[in-house]
């Protein structure tokens, strides 16, 4: 069954858990302790509704302000296909919160407050989207019952986000736009008698019928090799496989394929998918490959394409997200790990501050501060192979870890 990852946005009160919850409840996805749970919950506070937003704030200090903290992941399935929903904070402060459950997203749902429209903090959201390339965005214009299910309301929203897309340079980027009731259930699973103006699909329907493969950059295949696999055994005495998952196009045999670094060149013979032997390994498929002749392949070594070769390089410039209250600082060493590659990696320069809010850049940065975001240059002691993460999402990006405490400090999207 296939999987689909989202990531969620939104500013405080825009009701985002309250959404997840429906979404749960509407599917039957909620356990029958989890309901009663919610149930007595939402009595004890006097509500004549259900709180669904007590399904997915599981921190104690979530419930008692209201508000989400940390990233949640949220499993769920239909028939069709199965959900994990990343439910990311909206706050300013945790930007590295919603940096780190959208890196993985496929799908990102905005939520906007219809009362309040688009705000500095939709701006915040929609730049992260775009910087990490999340192809499909769905608008969910949330709280529709508090404005009379206002189509004039929602026109004015989905005018205002649209000058928001204009500044954009991702060109590839679906935007669904969708009026919703998470806390009445208009247009979350079932369909709404209440706007019969709107004629699109609910947001169920709408994921649903995504195409997944449409998500992934498609292009050149890229096999950083995870294990090198020499059985023990007198029967396959001589067998050499080399495991790992291919990522953003496809293998065959009998395809010519040189290994980085070493740039040695050999095709395809056999590709194994746990036991059995395939002609061709679909993009994210975890295989195990077999070479023609007998080549030097390390884990850490990646197999490409004769052709389709990407950058090695040993300098680079990222748009770095920061995530330690340490301050990186020009002059800094971390360790950057590509992958399965770990190498150092010297701060050179940070050229600008990027103010995810649209509002422009800041030059003359000494250094960058905790959800802070800029462009920064690095030099490493031993080259790497990446592409452009625009280009290639996995191949291109990395995380920074700090040399003394061993901490994931910052994560970095290759210009």
């Amino acid at each position: 069954m296939e999987v689909l990852k989202i990531a969620t946005a939104g500013s405080v009160d825009d009701g985002k858990s309250t959404l997840i919850g429906r979404l749960l409840y509407d599917t039957k996805s909620l356990t029958d302790d989890k309901l009663e749970a919610i149930e007595r919950s939402s009595k004890q506070k006097g509500y004549d509704y259900l709180d669904f937003s007590l399904a997915t704030d599981g921190l104690v200090a979530e419930r008692e302000q209201g508000i989400t903290i940390d990233v949640a992941h949220i499993y769920f399935s239909t028939a069709t296909r199965s959900y994990i929903i990343a439910d990311t904070p909206g706050h300013v402060e945790y930007t590295r919160n919603m940096v780190t459950g959208a890196s993985t997203s496929q799908v990102a749902i905005i939520l906007i407050d219809a009362r309040h429209g688009v705000i500095e903090q939709t701006y915040r959201h929609f730049f992260i989207n775009n910087l990490l390339r999340i192809k499909d965005v769905i608008v969910a214009i949330n709280k529709m019952d508090l404005v009379d299910f206002s189509e004039e309301r929602y026109n004015k929203i989905k005018a205002d986000f649209q000058k928001l897309v204009d500044k954009s340079d991702y060109e590839d980027q679906h935007i669904t736009f969708i009026p919703v009731s998470a806390l009445k259930g208009d247009n979350v699973v079932d369909g709404s008698e209440k706007m019969p103006w709107y004629k699109g699909q609910t947001l169920l329907e709408h994921l649903e019928q995504l195409d997944t493969k449409d998500i992934y950059n498609t292009g050149k295949p890229r096999f950083p090799v995870q294990y090198v696999i020499r059985p023990k055994t007198e029967e396959y005495h001589d067998y050499r496989g080399y495991a790992g998952k291919v990522y953003g196009g496809e293998l065959n045999v009998g395809d010519e394929i040189v290994v980085l670094p070493s740039e040695t060149k050999s095709k395809i013979k056999e590709i194994y998918f746990y036991d059995k032997k395939i002609e061709k390994a679909t993009r994210r498929s975890s295989v195990t490959i077999t070479l023609e002749n007998d080549v030097n392949v390390s884990r850490g070594d990646m197999v490409v394409k004769v052709g389709e070769l990407p950058t090695v390089k040993k300098q680079l410039t990222a748009t770095v997200s920061w995530m330690d209250t340490k301050q990186l600082t020009s002059g800094s060493k971390y360790v950057l790990q590509h992958g399965v590659n770990k190498v150092l990696a010297k701060v050179t320069a940070i050229h600008h501050k990027i103010h995810p809010d649209y509002s422009g850049i800041e030059t003359d940065v000494a250094g960058l501060n905790v959800n802070d975001i800029a462009s920064v240059s690095f030099q490493l002691n031993k080259p790497i192979f990446f592409d452009a993460f625009k280009e290639h999402r996995t191949n291109g990006a990395f995380i920074l870890i700090d040399t003394q405490s061993n901490n994931t400090v910052g994560v970095g999207f290759i210009d």
